[in-house]
């Protein structure tokens, strides 16, 4: 009975590492960006960011479509999660599973990074990483509304 238990966990430990391994491939030039920020802009404490994609498409959580995925917002993240599992929902990682493409930012008043990272139907980065630049910007009560136009 002892060497069946240790053989069924054994058999896990290989399930779940094989698992682990297997990232969605993400096609070559596949970006993700920030269509309405760039680095070094100053950003009312409150505004809208949109997110652009190219060479992808988007497509909600849960959705096994190939060459889609749906987008994370890391604010603030010094370090890149571990690409090799989900993302984890954190203040500082916001999932967009519904297949958002924008969303209403609050930020406090200060410099902070932002940078987007593309993750397939189980919140797992592609391989490679579609993954944006990692911008700064200061949050200002003072900064005018940003620009907003039409969906593209």
């Amino acid at each position: 009975m002892m060497s069946r238990v240790l053989l069924l966990s054994l058999l896990f430990a290989i399930s779940a590492a094989a698992s682990a391994a297997e990232r969605s491939p993400s096609p070559d030039g596949a970006t993700v960006g920030f269509a309405n920020i760039a680095d070094g802009d100053v950003v009312p404490l409150v505004f809208t960011v949109r997110f652009s994609i190219s060479g992808m498409g988007i497509a909600p959580a849960g959705t096994a479509i190939d060459n889609t995925g749906h987008h994370h917002l890391l604010i603030d993240v010094e370090e890149l999660p571990d690409m090799s599992q989900p993302l984890p929902a954190t203040d500082q990682i916001l999932h967009f599973g519904g297949g958002q493409s924008e969303t209403e930012l609050t930020l406090e008043e200060g410099t902070h990074t932002l940078q987007l990272l593309l993750a397939d139907y189980r919140h797992v980065p592609h391989e490679p990483p579609v993954l944006s630049e990692r911008i700064t910007v200061t949050a200002s009560p003072d900064a005018p509304p940003l620009e907003t136009g039409p969906e593209d």
